[in-house]
């Protein structure tokens, strides 16, 4: 049995590969059943603690289970929010092949999911990016978008520009102009690219302040009471989500919106995985505003491990 740490993960899930890997994935016959999603009293906390155990097999081959906590308030603690690990099964003899570093690997499939949508919706031209948020998934997403855009220009905020800028520090390899900035109106209309992952329970992003062209990708507000754009964002944009069933359910930015009638489940053009199987042409118009909305799908961490399993193998085997 293999034990893959947060490193080894990260050597192994480069974006041109990992990028790909999901692509085919959707497109395939990987089994996910409902993911299990509890929400856990913390006394010492303002918010709960969320358990995710986020299943998913191909029949024959390998099966997995991600079991991860989601700790809000983490970043005062100096701690990711996300912590737990990934246990990958060789279907054929049940043993277990691999626990890896299930955080890392979240990062990375989220980011590269981020991109793949990107890959079918955003203009081919996208020069310029802007990153709302200072977690750990900015840098990702940052060098995701770059490996299926030619991204030239990046901004960064957070609700630090110290943080900000720790961000720019990070992807510095990739010599694209990054700049951290403390604004969020001011920077939003010279985004070909709006990337946002953020734990926010209000709108960081209005409707108002989009201009014609531009792509949204909406990665955080995991939870029902989350929210990172307002309506005005989902009723000027079409819509596409990582995979429709949970998106209408777990994200605040589509469940408030719906229940409210600002927009219905006919305005949800497709999921990726009905964009990977072609079962779903993008006929993209260089003024629309389309928005792509991620929950996370077991499906992902499924092809992120094997594929970090199938590189520790080869590497072994040198």
């Amino acid at each position: 049995m293999l034990n893959i740490d947060a490193s080894k993960v990260n050597e192994a899930l480069t974006f041109p590969k990992l990028v790909p890997a999901l692509e085919y994935a959707f497109a395939s016959d990987v089994i996910v059943p409902p993911r299990l999603h509890f929400d856990i009293e913390n006394p010492k906390a303002s918010r709960e603690t969320t358990l995710l155990i986020m299943p998913a097999w191909q029949s024959g081959e390998v099966a997995g289970v991600k079991l991860v906590t989601v700790a809000p308030e983490n970043a005062t603690k100096n701690l990711p929010s996300i912590q737990g690990s990934y246990l990958l099964f060789n279907v054929d003899d049940g043993q277990l092949m691999a626990i890896m570093d299930a955080p890392t690997i979240t990062a990375k499939r989220t980011a590269a999911a981020s991109a793949l949508a990107s890959s079918y919706l955003s203009r081919i031209d996208s020069e310029t990016l802007f990153v709302i948020g200072t977690g750990t998934l900015s840098s990702q997403l940052i060098e995701a978008h770059a490996s299926v855009r030619p991204i030239k220009q990046v901004k960064v905020w957070g609700r630090s520009l110290e943080k900000a800028q720790s961000i720019c520090d990070k992807v510095a390899h990739l010599a694209i102009d990054c700049q951290a900035v403390s604004d969020i109106e001011e920077n939003i209309a010279g985004a070909d690219i709006i990337s946002c992952a953020t734990l926010s329970q209000s709108p960081l992003i209005k409707g108002e302040w989009l201009v014609p062209g531009q792509h949204l990708d909406m990665v955080g507000a995991y939870r029902p009471d989350m929210r990172e754009m307002d309506d005005e964002c989902v009723k000027r944009a079409s819509i596409y989500v990582d995979n429709t069933e949970s998106a209408i359910r777990e994200t605040g930015d589509l469940a408030i919106p719906l229940a409210e009638g600002v927009i219905t489940l006919s305005d949800i053009h497709a999921d990726l995985f009905a964009l990977c199987k072609k079962e779903q042409a993008v006929n993209r118009s260089a003024s629309q505003i389309t928005l792509f909305k991620s929950v996370g799908h077991a499906l992902e961490d499924l092809a992120a491990a094997r594929l970090v399993a199938e590189h520790v193998n080869a590497v072994k085997a040198k």
